[in-house]
């Protein structure tokens, strides 16, 4: 069953054309990974979702109500909060929960991503890796049904990104989360996703099994895996 609808999305700013009627479908409990150049819509696509911007032509249909996280590329945490401060900001947000019953839910965020002896730390004083982390604690805390990855390795070095993409992988199979990826890792993402969709031009050109992208005859599919090739080199 499809849980996230895109149909003939199209959005600009001001002259500059960057979704142009898109059209996709996500569906339940899958990792997709959006993948394709900069400037082609991966992000934008993602605030659609969350609804940070709303199309100027088409539709985006989430089914039912779900609760989303979002894991910006930045972490996006708070310098002057803690870690735990950080984490249970939605729930003191948006919920009427208690306070032992934050508590217990924060902690559990945290033992999840592996940071819960770095609850009363600062931002500035986490790695890049825990950071990223400790947002995606903040985003799964209040049990997401959905999360949106902006380029959730952005930065890392290889085993840290590997870290992070566990941690997707546990919080689908354990929790049945639906999770859509975007990122420049194309490696990581023929590794993590069910699905890999490509973008160009603000269009979905592919969305293909992660078992079948390498491998494609679509020639868009593989003038941009010969680029990436280029770019690794």
């Amino acid at each position: 069953m499809s849980v996230i609808r895109f149909c003939g999305v199209k959005k600009s700013f001001d002259s500059s054309v960057v979704l142009d009627g898109l059209s996709f479908e996500v569906e339940n409990g899958e990792i997709l990974a959006i993948v394709g150049p900069s400037g082609t819509g991966k992000s934008v696509t993602l605030k659609h979702i969350v609804g940070l911007l709303e199309p100027d032509e088409g539709t985006v249909e989430v089914e039912g109500d779900p609760r989303i996280g979002y894991l910006f590329q930045s972490g996006a945490l708070l310098a002057w909060l803690t870690v735990y401060e950080n984490v249970a900001l939605p729930l003191k947000e948006t919920t009427r929960l208690k306070d032992k019953e934050i508590d217990a839910a924060v902690m559990d965020a945290l033992r999840m991503v592996g940071l819960e002896d770095s609850a009363d730390k600062y931002p500035g004083e986490l790695s890049g890796g825990m950071q990223k982390r400790a947002g995606l604690a903040r985003a799964i805390v209040r049990r997401a049904d959905i999360v949106l990855y902006d380029e959730p390795t952005s930065g890392l070095d290889p085993v840290t990104a590997l870290s992070i993409h566990r941690l997707i992988k546990k919080l689908n199979s354990e929790q049945g989360v639906t999770s859509i990826v975007v990122t420049h890792d194309i490696q990581g993402a023929l590794n993590l996703a069910d699905r890999i969709m490509l973008l160009k031009d603000g269009k979905a050109v592919a969305a293909l099994k992660a078992s079948e992208f390498a491998s494609s005859d679509n020639p868009t599919v593989r003038e941009f895996l010969t680029a990436m090739k280029g770019e690794l080199k």
